[in-house]
């Protein structure tokens, strides 16, 4: 197999991808750091008082986007360009109002986890946008219960969309029972919670991922969870001391590795340093329900964080139905998984997935749409995909839409196609994975 990358303008690249004869992957690699504990590292040690010290941290464009913010706002934030960044914090409740427009690019975690943090700021005022993408993904998921709380936010139709301007008040708590199961939607109003006085509670129809929880009770948050309610409470205002942080590799980076091995014949790969937090492990659930060869070995506990290292071999996929409460915990996999169903026996159905419609790109449509240029028999369904699998794919033009995960999943799916495949806008993956084309030649053999 090669791979080729080409610049298509001053902004867009092409991957070009050949599968050769007798293509198979093989080695040991490390996937880049968790992106929502990235997030998070940064935000806590942003109004912690005291330095954060945060290991192994992805080093995508999301997190950079919200060191940017969070040094906007005063907070002192080492260069993102190694394996240690230190944080000084400014101190909860002292980040400054900045002299321009905080920019959260393509990362909806970092303008919706910021906003529970600035609303709580009294006295200050703040004004957030984000690039094309980002403007256009709905914002009143978050607005409307910090408005419940007192915020004053302002923004495009309805206060719905970016850019939005936000003026800082003393908050009061709530009881906000969630329409939707969403980490980001309970973090940030668990973030405005820590500047309010009294107790602030979330409580969502099915289980999120938990990384706020475990990290704020780390950095000195008084929370208190009830896991059969699916509610999380925490009591304001919170102390929050700097802490070190070790990031653990991100299980929806090593998804693509997951899914490339087990539909690649002959392959196998060890996927080391994963978190495996119980409420991001959906993935694993699904292609076991696959029957895919995964087994979890060295399993560990790091920084508070379940960590494994995850060997994979090829085996023959069978279908599932993918709906229900698994799906919060496997949202971002869906697209590969999308993949995976394709060779897999018999057909799989994706259901109750319609957030996937407001990611970084309409994931249903956009999926669907490529699989289908390539010979897949995909069909959209209002909240999820029916996929027929057994269709023998073949290599055509693509597009990522700009969305990293669209671009590394028809990436997995070119490796078993015939003929060339050509990803345009493919310099979409490094919002996430930086290293995803180098670790993808590293693996290929033939």
């Amino acid at each position: 197999m090669s791979v080729v990358i080409t610049q298509e303008t001053n902004r867009h690249q092409n991957l070009v991808i050949n599968r050769a004869t007798g293509l198979s992957l093989h080695g040991r690699i490390r996937v880049p750091g968790d992106k929502s504990i990235s997030h998070r590292a940064l935000m806590l040690g942003a109004i912690a008082s005291g330095e954060t010290r945060i290991q192994g941290l992805l080093l995508g464009e999301d997190p950079r986007s919200t060191a940017s913010c969070f040094q906007a706002l005063g907070a002192e934030i080492s260069e993102l360009n190694s394996e240690l960044v230190t944080v000084k914090g400014i101190g909860l409740g002292q980040l400054q109002e900045p002299v321009d427009v905080l920019n959260a690019g393509n990362s909806g975690t970092t303008l919706r986890l910021m906003l529970g943090i600035l609303a709580a700021h009294p006295r200050r005022f703040f004004a957030v946008t984000g690039d094309n993408s980002l403007r256009s993904r709905p914002m009143s998921r978050v607005v409307k219960p910090l408005q419940q709380m007192g915020a004053q936010i302002w923004g495009r139709k309805d206060n719905s969309l970016a850019p939005l301007a936000i003026q800082g008040q003393t908050l009061k708590p709530i009881h906000y029972n969630s329409p939707i199961a969403s980490a980001q939607v309970k973090s940030c109003i668990l973030l405005a919670g820590l500047m309010t006085e009294g107790e602030t509670t979330v409580t969502e129809p099915a289980l999120s991922r938990d990384h706020s929880e475990r990290m704020l009770q780390a950095f000195g948050a008084k929370l208190s969870v009830e896991p059969d309610t699916h509610s999380v409470t925490v009591t304001g205002p919170a102390q929050l001391q700097g802490q070190t942080v070790i990031v653990p590799g991100d299980i929806s980076s090593a998804a693509f590795w997951l899914v490339a091995a087990a539909i690649v014949p002959d392959s196998e790969l060890i996927i080391e340093n994963v978190g495996v937090n119980p409420t991001r492990t959906g993935i694993l659930e699904a292609l076991s329900m696959m029957n895919a060869d995964v087994q979890l070995e060295n399993q560990r506990l790091v920084a508070g964080e379940p960590v494994a290292d995850l060997r994979v071999r090829s085996s023959q996929l069978t279908s599932c139905t993918i709906a229900g409460d698994l799906i919060p915990r496997l949202i971002d996999e869906i697209p590969i998984l999308t993949v995976a169903a394709v060779f897999a026996q018999g057909t799989t159905v994706i259901r109750d997935a319609e957030e996937l419609r407001v990611k970084e790109s309409d994931r249903i449509t956009v999926m669907a749409n490529q699989l289908q240029r390539m010979g897949a028999n995909v069909t959209e369904l209002p909240d999820g995909l029916e996929i027929v699998g057994g269709t023998l794919l073949t290599g055509t033009d693509v597009d990522s839409h700009t969305d990293h995960r669209i671009a590394m999943s028809l990436a997995i799916a070119a490796l078993n196609s015939t003929g060339t495949t050509t990803i345009n806008r493919a310099e979409a993956a490094a919002i996430s994975y930086p290293d995803f084309v180098p670790t993808l030649e590293q693996v290929c053999r033939t």
